[in-house]
């Protein structure tokens, strides 16, 4: 049986910051708007929070029954190390999801129907992401797809609970925020080509090969500053967001240097450090712009 630490380990709280930081960016969209919702933003946050999580232990049971994780580099796996049974980890992600669902239901309620649809196909795309016959993150789509679930949807989804529309600032944020977002996965698969290759895994990493994926990081985490000189025509103050250029050069130093394995994790922290320096940055200067 899995002890608490274990537990804490598989839920891979290194890649929260991927659901914290939609929030706070959308929030500062939000803010600009003059519609920034406490409350509604603390429930976006939930239902951020309790999908990233839920995605987690669903990978970590769809990964671990098809003997993906056998041979891991990298966090504990639950079900792949032999921690935990792979029905428990698959209640838990569910449990999650349940979780995520009822807070995005008190949203949908207090701002329009329709998000509830959203929400379903948040959910269904958490699921099939490793889980299913097909799974689309085994062919190359995982980026694809968090730069639309954590960032499009998140940053806009937060922006309209709060404010009743989406405006070009939240969709530029939304932007920032899925590059960075992708980033942090392609550091991810990065590091798991040669155990993806074996396993028929075929990432997006797998596709394009060592060289052209480290490449593919740098431009991922050039994007958000790009941005930010975009965010200028809303305020001057949005060049704060370049406060998270030093974070984003030590997240890119062990890709850039040809780190393998192990010595590519912190380029997954340091993404998800970048991306939330930088959405914190921004929104502060959104919600007094």
């Amino acid at each position: 049986m899995a002890t608490a630490g274990q537990w804490l380990e598989g839920a891979r709280p290194r890649t929260l910051p991927n659901a914290i930081a939609p929030v706070v960016a959308g929030t500062g969209a939000a803010a600009a708007l003059d519609g920034a919702v406490w409350w509604k933003a603390l429930l976006a946050l939930v239902v951020a929070l309790a999908l990233i999580v839920g995605v987690n232990f669903a990978n970590d049971y769809s990964d671990g029954i098809r003997g993906t994780d056998d041979d891991r580099v990298g966090p504990l796996r639950l079900v792949g190390s032999g921690a935990a049974a792979p029905a428990a980890v698959k209640r838990a992600a569910f449990a999650c999801f349940g979780v995520g669902a009822i807070a995005g239901i008190a949203l949908a309620l207090t701002s329009a129907w329709w998000l509830l649809l959203v929400g379903a196909v948040c959910i269904a795309g958490a699921w099939y992401y490793t889980g299913g016959r097909s799974p689309y993150g085994y062919s190359g789509f995982g980026e694809v797809a968090v730069f639309v679930f954590f960032g499009l949807v998140a940053v806009s989804g937060t922006q309209f609970v709060q404010a009743g529309r989406i405006d070009w600032v939240g969709l530029a944020c939304a932007v920032a925020v899925g590059s960075f977002s992708s980033a942090v996965l392609v550091a991810n698969n990065l590091r798991d080509i040669p155990t993806d290759t074996v396993s028929g895994k075929r990432t997006l990493a797998v596709r394009l090969g060592d060289p052209r994926t480290r490449t593919l990081h740098l431009i991922l985490l050039a994007v958000p500053f790009v941005a930010s000189l975009a965010l200028v025509a809303r305020t001057p103050w949005a060049l704060a967001g370049l406060l998270a250029l030093p974070f984003a050069v030590r997240a890119h130093a062990p890709v850039r240097s040809g780190g393998l394995g192990m010595h590519l994790i912190p380029a997954l922290r340091d993404s998800g450090v970048a991306m939330l320096a930088w959405a914190v940055a921004t929104a502060a200067v959104l919600f007094v712009a």
